[in-house]
């Protein structure tokens, strides 16, 4: 992929950082900081890179890999990318990731249990660690995962739906969470809702087109929310549902209406049986066994976002349908007299009808049913507006869905009402195809809380708004970096990228309850502000006790000072947690979305951590610091030391780093090239990196690893379904040797995404691979072959199928234990291969969560898993047989 359509995802997870108004780094300040700052990068640089983009960006979905600028929007492409090395070469058909969980819990057990490491606090503004790289005094508090769906009831019951953690409940208002469906195959959320008797209907899959969205398994109800949990026996309807994403459901004439990625769908809320009705796709033959079911752009060609119905007459529904990028099947839509339904071409007011303005669009209908209230985000607007994608917000003030609409909001007027988004090229409703909430008062029709990268709020009606949760507190006057303080003198706000809201009461009093990219949080609805209209009564409900924390990797090292071990990983939107032995919260040392992570197994405060695309950052000190460095440069203990893959943008999203299984001083980084650099965690530069490899134009890494100098690297290109390709290259750390392995054509290592090595520390020539995706029973594409995890004896001459009675679940990472077993990561959880055995165990009990990454301890004797949604779980491996 070209270089124009690889720039750094700035606007996909809106990692926190501060303003350019706040300090001022001079160049070459500190040994090997760039002028292009990672946690605490200016939002002159993001709107710079937002800027550049606009332009690039195509109205209809075209080829992912071609180079010539379609698809330029980051979190689309780290979307593309994170699907990719789960269906590529082609489509996966529905029911693939049910039929797995359904082996995997069959599969015997090894009779261990996993001991959760992460069930503590995450303090995103931790005062300890307020070093350059770092968010910390933001103002977000304690976080957790990103939280797709709220609902909240006038019991005190909260009910909050993470994106790949599964659903939570707490009886108290907030806090004291427990999880409630994990029973369920699948554990992304994509809506939560509450019916008229009082039960909560889940539907899984999450709709926001990011990177990490994992598909669902259907919609399920809770006649007990209360006191009941999830089951698979409450799914509603048969398997239409599985393997696609559900943005929304709503209810209206007796029945439930899905809004989902492959169109509208509804059922009886009377009765759970019979199949879900297909009540309208723009696009059939793009569905699942139509006649354009394997075609590249099949998965945008159905997109529904929401369904709002007349509370007047509820056999009058409007449905917006859209993918947020353009086409021409974008609009709203509404049955005619005739049974069929017609795109709305007029009669709207000032919502717009025309394809290229209607995008993702959310609905909200006042408690009485006087108004209804939409937020639209225009592919117009993000194809050429640098500054934002929202189209606006709107009302109609006949309580009818079919207007007339009148706007209330644009983008210039939420700016100018007290939000942190102020600057050129940044500005609100820059990702409204990715952030979008709407919540009516039931008490008041006038009063609304509106979700986008804010919270924003109005009392009248939109005639004035104020930002309530601003993105962050850097750059207003009352911010200080002052470790004494949490966020200077400004009160808390909450995370960015709101997805989820819902308002609930609690002995007596009405609260909201808003989710976001960094968990939960509430405040009276009808809270107090300050005189810049930001409210002063936030509470983070991320009290510990739920831990949907979305982990991409994770590090072990000793505590030097502490003793014991030092654990650390790196996660989506909320940065590089660190967990000293002693500690009774965890902190925040790096900012920004973290990807891979290496740990000094000697010393866990030598860190080295990957923000997206390889731009890898470097401490010796756990990143402590107390902010000083605003005045003094020189304070600064965290260094951009990334490889030229970075600049160049020819690295995957979530790049491989790995060290040298036998010398933790070399370590091995891959993009287009295998970078190689020997200076371990005193390296200070990026031009420390040497390339001993070019993979090859269009190809980039997906795994590395190396052990005594021997390096494998695997990579795809093009990693998506048009032309997809594989293979394995190996040489020396030295730069000799390098040779691409011819990988049989009989289909003995599949024509899939190769996901991780494990080498054997006794022998580098002993080597495993664990493929991604699923067999050819499941996608239909050319070589998808059978198997998960492979052997090679002869440094990777020749493979062997070792999956034996391995359900088929996508794998994801592997290491091999020091007695000579074999721990494999999978989608869906942990197995285990004792040494001289050919059969699988499953690890534990993890819910169907996925874990992407397993390391051991310094001493060898523990495991410990990454799971992109539970947390860091570890287990003894004496207990795994």
């Amino acid at each position: 992929m070209s270089a124009p359509t690889r720039k750094r995802r700035w606007l996909t997870i809106c990692a926190i950082t501060a303003s350019a108004a706040l300090v001022a780094i001079p160049a070459g300040a500190a040994s090997g900081q760039s002028g292009s700052p990672f946690g605490a990068r200016a939002l002159a640089q993001v709107a710079k890179e937002r800027e550049q983009s606009v332009g690039a960006l195509s109205p209809k979905v075209a080829g992912k890999d071609g180079g010539d600028g379609n698809e330029a929007d980051e979190i689309a492409e780290g979307a593309d990318q994170y699907a990719e090395a789960r269906t590529s070469p082609g489509v996966v058909a529905p029911g693939a990731y049910g039929a797995a969980w359904t082996g995997m819990t069959r599969l015997p057990g090894t009779g261990s249990s996993w001991r959760h490491v992460t069930d503590l606090p995450y303090n995103s503004d931790d005062p300890r660690y307020r070093d350059y790289d770092s968010n910390s005094s933001g103002g977000a508090g304690n976080v957790t995962g990103r939280m797709a769906a709220m609902a909240a009831d006038d019991d005190g019951y909260v009910y909050a739906g993470s994106a790949g953690g599964g659903v939570w409940r707490s009886r108290a208002g907030g806090g004291n969470w427990r999880p409630i469906s994990d029973r369920l195959p699948a554990q992304s959320t994509g809506a939560l809702a509450l019916d008229g008797a009082g039960r909560l209907w889940l539907g899984t899959g999450e709709a926001t087109t990011n990177a990490d969205a994992y598909l669902g398994s259907g919609v399920y109800v809770l006649s007990d929310p209360h006191h009941g949990t999830f089951s698979s026996r409450s799914r509603v309807g048969g398997d239409e549902l599985e393997s696609t994403t559900i943005h929304q459901l709503r209810f209206g004439g007796g029945k439930v209406w899905a809004a989902t990625g492959e169109g509208v769908w509804s059922h009886s809320t009377k009765t759970l049986k019979g199949a879900w009705k297909l009540e309208f796709a723009p696009n059939p033959d793009y569905l699942p066994g139509g006649s354009k079911a394997d075609d590249e752009s099949a998965s945008y060609k159905n997109i529904a976002n929401d369904i709002a119905i007349d509370p007047k007459d509820p056999s009058k529904v409007v449905l917006a349908i859209g993918w947020r990028s353009g086409d021409d099947y974008n609009g709203f839509y509404t049955k005619g007299s005739d049974g069929t339904w017609t795109r709305i071409t007029s009669g709207l007011g000032d919502l717009p009808a025309d394809p290229d303005n209607v995008g993702s669009v959310t609905f909200a209908r006042s408690a009485d049913g006087s108004r209804y209230y939409a937020i639209d985000q225009s592919p117009e607007q993000l194809n050429t507006n640098p500054d934002s994608g929202l189209e606006g917000i709107y009302v109609s003030k006949s309580g009818s869905p079919t207007g007339p609409w009148t706007q209330i909001a644009d983008y210039k007027g939420l700016a100018a009402d007290g939000s942190a988004l102020t600057s050129s090229g940044y500005m609100p409703g820059v990702q409204a195809w990715y952030n979008q909430f709407l919540t009516v008062d039931p008490k008041n029709p006038q009063h609304v809380y509106a979700g986008l990268e804010e919270v924003h709020e109005t009392k009248d009606g939109g005639s004035t708004w104020s930002a309530v949760g601003p993105y962050w507190n850097f750059g207003f006057p009352c911010w200080s970096i002052d470790p004494a303080k949490q966020t200077g003198d400004c009160n808390q706000t909450t995370h960015p990228d709101q997805h989820g809201a819902a308002i609930g009461s609690y002995h007596g009093k009405s609260f909201v309850y808003v989710g976001n990219d960094g968990g939960v949080y509430k405040r009276p609805v009808d809270g107090a502000q300050d005189a810049s209209g930001h409210a002063t009564d936030w509470t983070s409900l991320n009290d510990g006790t739920i831990d949907t924390l979305q982990y991409y990797s994770v590090g072990i090292g000793k505590d030097l000072t502490y003793g014991g071990v030092s654990v650390t990983g790196g996660l989506q939107d909320n940065g590089q947690s660190v967990l000293r032995s002693n500690d009774t919260v965890m902190g925040s040392n790096f900012g920004g979305d973290g990807g891979d992570t290496l740990t000094d197994p000697a010393n866990g405060c030598n860190i080295a951590e990957e923000y997206v695309y390889l731009a890898i950052q470097v401490t010796q000190n756990c990143a402590v610091n107390d902010g000083s460095w605003v005045t003094d440069p020189s304070k600064i203990t965290s260094y951009n030391v990334a490889p030229a893959d970075n600049a160049t943008g020819e690295a995957r999203f979530i790049a491989p780093l790995a060290a040298d299984l036998k010398d933790s001083a070399t370590w091995i980084a891959g993009g287009r090239h295998v970078w190689v650099q020997t200076h371990g965690y005193a390296i200070r530069s990026g031009a420390e990196w040497k390339s001993v490899y070019d993979l090859g134009a269009g190809r980039t890494a997906t795994a590395v690893a190396a052990s005594g100098g021997k390096v494998y690297a695997a990579w795809c290109g093009p990693c998506n379904n048009q032309g997809f390709a594989r293979g394995i290259s190996v040489g020396n750390a030295d730069g000799t040797g390098w040779h691409d392995i011819a990988l049989p054509v009989d289909g003995t290592v599949p024509n899939r995404y190769l996901s991780g090595f494990a080498v054997d520390p006794k022998n580098a020539d002993h080597v495993s691979l664990a493929v991604n995706g699923f067999s050819r029973h499941w996608t239909e594409g050319p070589g998808a072959g059978v198997g998960h995890v492979f052997e090679s004896k002869d440094g990777g001459t020749t493979w062997k199928d070792i999956s034996a009675n391995l359900p088929d679940v996508p794998t994801d990472s592997a290491v091999f234990t020091p007695n000579g077993g074999l721990a494999v990561a999978t989608d869906l959880g942990v197995v285990y291969r004792a040494p001289g055995r050919t059969a699988w165990q499953r690890v534990g009990n993890l819910p169907a969560v996925a874990v992407l990454q397993l390391k051991l301890s310094p001493d060898g004797s523990t495991l410990y898993a990454a799971t992109h949604g539970r947390g860091i779980y570890k287990i003894k491996l004496r207990d795994c047989g």
